[in-house]
């Protein structure tokens, strides 16, 4: 297993390698390359937004609900894990 990209700078510099794969894969398409090259490709693209998505959740988690949490604020700790609920629910559907 690779190693987390748990900053934003880090983030970023992974989504501009991805930001390349993009481009290679336009590339690919406008030269009428074979299909499942195309499609494993994508694939590569696809697995790559999942790794930073899960990063910027975890992120998140560690960070911001924690902090609620711990702040004491019933009000706030119940916005945060209502909040997790809901993006949890939406990339389950999505």
């Amino acid at each position: 297993m690779s190693k987390p990209v748990t900053t934003y700078s880090e983030q970023l510099v992974y989504l501009r390698k991805i930001e390349g794969q993009i481009r290679g894969l336009q590339k690919m398409i406008e030269e009428g390359r074979y299909c499942v090259d195309i499609l494993t490709q994508i694939q590569s693209v696809i697995g790559a937004v999942k790794r930073i998505e899960n990063e910027v959740f975890r992120k998140h988690l560690e960070m911001c609900v924690a902090g609620a949490i711990g702040s004491k604020s019933e009000l706030e700790s119940q916005k945060k894990v209502d909040e997790v609920l809901d993006l949890i629910i939406r990339f389950k559907n999505g």
